[in-house]
Parts: C-alpha cells; sequence; structure tokens
C-alpha cells in the first residue's frame, strides 16, 4: 500500500491540467480600443542634445538660431502636418564613460496613420542630418501607442 499511494500522487501530478497561460496583449491593443472621438496613432519623440565635448569641456553648438534652421530644413519637410519642440534639460553617458548634462530639444510627433516603425523610418534622415551638423554620438528615440483626436 505503501509503493502504491507515491505512485498515485504522482500520476495525479502528471494528469493535473496546467493553468492557462495569460494571453499575449500586442501594445497597439490598448491604443485600438481608443474612447470614442479618437483614434488610435504613434507618439514618436526624439531627444537632442545641445552640446558637445571640446577638450575637457562642454561647449553648447546648437543655438536657438541654429535650431531654427535645422527645424526649417530638416524637420518640418519631414514631418509637415504638425509637430511640437520642447526645451529640455538632460543629462546622458557618453561613449567615454563621462555624464554629460545639456540643455535640449524635444520633438513630438503625433502620426495618425502610422507605425512605431513607420515614425523611426521617417526619423531616421532627420537624426543623421543632426548628427552629422552638429558632432553628435546619439539622439534618442521613443515611440508609444497612443489615441489622439483633433
Amino acid at each position: 500500500m505503501r509503493a502504491i499511494l507515491p505512485t498515485l500522487l504522482l500520476l495525479a501530478a502528471c494528469a493535473a491540467p496546467e493553468p492557462p497561460a495569460a494571453p499575449a496583449v500586442p501594445p497597439a491593443s490598448a491604443a485600438a480600443a481608443c474612447p470614442q472621438g479618437l483614434a488610435p496613432a504613434t507618439l514618436a519623440g526624439a531627444y537632442f542634445g545641445r552640446t558637445t565635448r571640446r577638450g575637457d569641456r562642454e561647449v553648447e553648438v546648437v543655438t536657438e538660431a541654429a535650431w531654427t534652421r535645422f527645424l526649417d530644413e530638416h524637420v518640418t519637410p519631414a514631418f509637415p502636418d504638425g509637430l511640437t519642440v520642447l526645451d529640455g534639460a538632460g543629462q546622458w553617458r557618453g561613449q567615454g564613460g563621462t555624464i554629460t548634462r545639456q540643455r535640449s530639444k524635444v520633438l513630438m510627433v503625433a502620426l495618425p496613420d502610422g507605425s512605431p516603425a513607420d515614425a523611426t523610418r521617417r526619423l531616421a534622415p532627420v537624426i543623421a542630418a543632426y548628427k552629422a551638423r552638429f558632432n553628435q554620438q546619439s539622439v534618442m528615440v521613443t515611440t508609444e501607442s497612443i489615441c489622439v483626436g483633433f
């Protein structure tokens, strides 16, 4: 009888159903269920630093006038339907390991008919031009699914 009880317990454990797995929720599903009057969209953000390292110090290379020219020449043609630019104060660790604090420009673009991949594709030439013109190592990009109404 002692040998039968462990065997029955082992068989019962093997026969027990596994709990159902939680369904995978794609990131866009939250935006797909937008409230009435709002539609799914992608919000893209790009964070442009305004300084560069020269020797042992940080030098602001993107003045307000330089940013305005860049906005007119590269950003507006890429996103003619509209955008928002905010002033920021950021911090990041560069390739050399040094923490850099700098003023920045934050570009926010809502793309009602765009996906995150479309947003990053449209931002890529803007970012490449910024990095080349102002000697920047990187520009941070974020995307998220949102609901939008105009």
